[in-house]
């Protein structure tokens, strides 16, 4: 599964699951080029890819602008060459009933969990068919597969990553490109944490390996996609959910 010779972009790199799916593609031998709108936490990550011996270039950006994408993107290939791998990692929610939802928070829910694979996948796509060669792995959500209670535009968002994933797939197939998908279940990052810790303990208790994922749970899936060993495997969502969910 040694990813040496290749140059990966990871989105929402700075921390959480797309910090850890970086470092993790990072220890197999890709060198790295990562986005995220926090610019400290972005240089931190670059800091620790870079002790890993890997290449390592960091652009703040905004992945629901697509100038700001475009930017980022022909400042990687200025730097690295050749993108072989797209992660789509961004996301971004909170847990509240939809009455409840404000315009606004529509617009940042779509904003950021949809908009933002568009935006990343076209920008990559036109080198990538000229090569005939690449992957890109947007990372979605259980919550898009079978719904989630207070997560209804989210989960909307999601599912609609996954749909665009599939459909994707079969239009640059014949360009050799492969786009997968990874639904995390439950994972312990920031956004997790600040969920009240009765929600915390019921999840925990609901899952049949009895623990949230971590994101180096995540980051190995990730890897799998990556990695040569799925090289005939395009149109595809795995999730990650420790037994929580088992869908077919």
């Amino acid at each position: 599964m040694r990813l040496d010779g290749t140059n990966i972009i990871v989105t929402g790199a700075g921390q959480g699951i797309g910090k850890a799916i970086a470092l993790k593609l990072a220890s197999y031998g890709a060198d790295l080029s990562i986005a995220d709108k926090n610019p400290e936490t972005l240089l931190t990550t670059r800091a620790e890819i870079e002790q890993l011996g890997r290449k390592c270039v960091a652009v703040p950006t905004d992945v629901t602008d697509f100038e700001s994408v475009t930017a980022m993107v022909k400042e990687f290939q200025e730097n690295l060459g050749q993108i072989s791998v797209l992660v789509n990692t961004v996301g971004w929610d909170i847990i509240e009933p939809f009455w409840k939802n404000s315009l606004e928070y529509w617009d940042k829910i779509i904003d950021i969990n949809y908009k933002s694979v568009v935006y990343c996948s076209r920008a990559v796509l036109d080198s990538m068919m000229e090569n005939k060669a690449g992957k890109i792995i947007n990372i979605a959500s259980d919550a898009g597969r079978g719904g989630s209670s207070g997560e209804t535009v989210y989960a909307g968002a999601k599912g609609g990553v996954i749909a665009f994933t599939k459909s994707l797939a079969r239009e640059v197939a014949k360009f050799n490109i492969k786009v997968n998908c990874v639904c995390p279940g439950p994972t312990d990052t920031p956004l997790y944490r600040g969920q009240p810790q009765k929600i915390r303990e019921a999840l925990e208790r609901a899952i049949p390996l009895r623990r949230v994922a971590s994101p180096d749970d995540i980051a190995g899936a990730a890897l799998y996609f990556a990695s040569d060993l799925a090289d005939y495997v395009t149109g595809q969502t795995i999730s990650v959910s420790g037994g929580l969910t088992m869908y077919g």
